[in-house]
């Protein structure tokens, strides 16, 4: 399968890259804002390289893609109107895309908290509330999904086993990135994770293995 990387840029974006690379099962098509920011994602792994942008035109980055890793954000930390511009309607965007050019299936990165919004900080509400929105439109679209929902995110390196649970026990822990980049590899093809919505952590299972006991 020829896999998009919508966020490619980014931590986990890169770390997707170079994981696809060296599993070698699939073509990658990182979609970047710039050009310069392409040759680095080449010399890390990608195929192929499409500049777009999802406040933009991006309708030319789907040609040609058999499914999509959605893994971009304009993080916590921005203000409500970039929130909902990039996690919200860019994500909306390219689920309207994947849907009119027949994408296999569609992974998205959310985040724990995106169930119920409502109960985070007052910083974390607009952020976990965009995300929610774009999990819901995902869900309601008619494409093969799976909504991935990791804790806080870390750049530990070689942490790559994981817990995945409908609602983990308990949210306070962090996972890796790699991790988290593994997890949405896993999803593109296993069975037990398609129309599934999860939570991961750090913990004691491979990822494959973990997927398998969601329920």
């Amino acid at each position: 399968m020829n896999i998009l990387i919508i966020g490619a840029n980014g931590h986990t974006g890169r770390n997707l890259i170079s994981q696809l690379k060296q599993n070698n099962q699939h073509e990658t098509t990182a979609m970047v804002r710039e050009e310069k920011q392409g040759e680095e994602l080449k010399e890390l792994g990608a195929d192929h390289i499409v500049v777009a942008n999802l406040e933009g035109d991006m309708e030319h980055a789907f040609t040609e893609i058999d499914a999509c890793i959605f893994a971009a954000g304009s993080g916590s930390k921005t203000g409500p109107e970039k929130t909902i511009s990039v996690d919200q309607e860019g994500a909306k965007k390219a689920i309207d895309l994947a849907k009119s050019n027949d994408i296999k299936h569609f992974v998205m990165l959310s985040s724990v908290g995106a169930d119920s919004p409502e109960v985070a900080p007052e910083e974390m509400r607009h952020y976990l509330t965009a995300k929610q929105n774009a999990d819901e439109y995902l869900m309601k679209s008619g494409v093969p999904y799976t909504i991935v929902r990791p804790t806080s995110l870390s750049n530990e390196k070689e942490q790559t086993l994981i817990t995945a649970k409908v609602s983990l026990p308990d949210k306070s822990l962090t996972i890796s990135r790699e991790a988290v980049a593994k997890t949405l590899i896993a999803s593109l093809t296993m069975m037990e994770a398609k129309n599934e919505v999860f939570e991961i952590t750090s913990g004691l299972k491979e990822v494959e293995e973990a997927l398998k006991y969601i329920h």
